[in-house]
């Protein structure tokens, strides 16, 4: 008798953590929809059902560019049940940018905003894309009006756990942006790990609703959050874009806010953040950027509950977290936590040894979370690996006695000034301690005696004067001299991606000329 295999698709696994009554709120939107879990089954399996009726080969990619709706989470849903890859691209991409992800992933299918649709197409169509649909914010375009047609009726797709649920590309920000291949035993893996590790509560328990603030064309929110949700079987409620005063509004009716560092900062803009307004939430996670030490311990003042922040990338999901449990050890500002459970992680000096606790290195990590390699690039992806199954992260940092990981900067924004290593992180730290400094941000710019040089670029509080010839003399008395940044420029503001990260290669591409390095 032949024994069945398991289905080891991820939304098989999601599925089983839906709530008994289907009929219940799965998915509360800011603008007063509900949506129910039966709801999520029906439209997915109806999407899936188009998805299989257009004849697509095994592997075949499902590439989304639209904008945040619930629609757009059961086209998500709906690919993972037919076995197919989701391809989420972030609706900042402009026509250069999207021109290139197209050609290099080649999908079968490309789903776009109805306004786009004209150039989108044109792309989809020169590439070799068989089909493109539309799918608008406002629950209208071709791909809802084709799958309204089939049937709310699927049987999920059969999958191994190392079959590829998900390519995300990278940010690009050196070199060609890279397609980091997800399987369902990866997302899976992490998810189950999480809900354990940051006390996803049962319906017994009194249950648990998201704030989901977020992205869903990135790990954060697509993976992390999302995942988190259904696989507890918890409510989400849905913030189609991020407004502090909205999400002030739904604290009462949560538990749970995913977010990143910027999102902090606007909600403690907000006068109405208060103890009471957040009394009903139980966790406050943070990530996808660094989270400075002043809005981690304004937030503990303002509302007296502690930020957890994590560390994740693209290529691995989730690595490390602070602890939600206090039996676990405190919840550290400025760090990330130790690793999660099945993760193995270790510091390495570019001769190959393990550093000592404490030092700085470059992190490597071992896990069921890390991807099976970059799409069409099978050299930089044996590259990235280490002989013996480590992914070389790119992350610079140090883990202390008690596996605490500190996050000190990327190895590629590492300047190398006269000989000697200076991490930008550290810089930072000491500036955005200064009196009148909001934020930081330290690059390398090429220079003719030492190599490189640093550049300091500040954004100043609200009101406040900053001088940064003053801010130099200050990091002078502190700092070794080869540390301290040659050149310093007072901004008012740093640019940044979709997720907050600050996108230091445009600023080095800036400042690297020496009129843009005024002191």
């Amino acid at each position: 008798m032949q024994v069945q295999t398991p289905n080891a698709n991820l939304f098989a696994a999601l599925r089983d953590g839906f709530p008994a009554d289907l009929q219940s709120v799965a998915v509360e939107t800011d603008s007063g929809l509900n949506y129910t879990w039966q709801d999520l089954l029906d439209a997915s399996a109806m999407l899936a059902n188009l998805l299989e009726s257009l004849g697509l080969q095994a592997g075949a990619r499902i590439a989304v560019q639209v904008e945040k709706s619930v629609e757009a989470l059961m086209l998500y849903l709906a690919t993972l049940r037919a076995g197919l890859i989701y391809l989420p691209l972030s609706t900042a991409y402009q026509s250069a940018e999207m021109a290139y992800f197209i050609e290099d992933a080649k999908p079968a299918v490309v789903v776009c905003s109805g306004r786009n649709f004209g150039w989108v197409s044109k792309l989809a169509f020169t590439a070799g894309s068989a089909y493109v649909f539309t799918l608008n914010e406002d629950r209208c375009g071709s791909l809802l009006e084709r799958a309204a047609a089939f049937s709310r009726s699927h049987s999920v797709a059969q999958c191994a756990p190392d079959d590829l649920a998900a390519i995300i590309y990278t940010s690009g920000t050196t070199g060609r942006s890279k397609g980091a291949m997800l399987s369902h035993g990866n997302l899976l893996s992490n998810a189950r790990v999480l809900q354990k590790v940051w006390g996803w509560r049962s319906a017994e328990e009194g249950g648990d609703a998201l704030i989901h603030a977020l992205p869903i064309f990135h790990v954060h929110g697509l993976f992390v959050a999302i995942h988190g949700a259904l696989l507890n079987g918890s409510k989400m409620i849905w913030l189609a874009r991020f407004d502090p005063k909205t999400a002030l509004r739904f604290f009462s009716q949560a538990t749970v806010f995913m977010g990143v560092p910027t999102l902090y900062v606007r909600l403690l803009g907000e006068s109405g953040l208060t103890r009471e307004a957040v009394k009903n939430m139980r966790l406050f996670i943070s990530g996808s950027a660094p989270l400075l030490i002043e809005t981690f311990t304004d937030w503990q003042t303002r509302t007296g509950h502690t930020i957890l922040e994590r560390y994740g990338m693209s290529e691995t999901i989730m690595l490390t977290s602070n602890p939600y449990y206090s039996q676990n050890g405190s919840r550290i500002g400025g760090t990330v936590g130790p690793a999660l459970p099945g993760v193995q992680l270790r510091v390495m000096a570019e001769g190959g040894q393990v550093v000592p606790s404490g030092e700085i290195g470059g992190i490597q990590v071992k896990g069921p979370g890390v991807f099976q390699g970059y799409w069409n690039m099978p050299e930089k992806t044996a590259e990235e690996f280490t002989s013996d199954g480590f992914f070389k992260t790119g992350d610079v940092g140090r883990v202390d006695t008690q596996g605490y990981v500190t996050i000190v900067g990327r190895s590629k924004d590492l300047i190398i000034s006269g000989g000697y290593n200076v991490y930008p992180a550290e810089i930072e730290g000491y500036i955005n301690a200064l009196p009148g400094v909001a934020e930081s941000a330290v690059v390398g710019v090429p220079d003719a005696d030492f190599g490189e040089v640093g550049v300091a670029v500040v954004i100043a509080k609200p009101g406040a004067a900053v001088n940064p010839a003053g801010i130099l003399a200050q990091l002078k008395s502190t700092l070794a001299n080869f540390k301290v940044p040659k050149h310093c420029v007072v901004v008012k503001e740093l640019p940044r991606n979709a997720m907050g990260k600050i996108q230091k290669n445009l600023l080095r591409a800036e400042y690297s000329e020496p009129q843009g390095r005024e002191v």
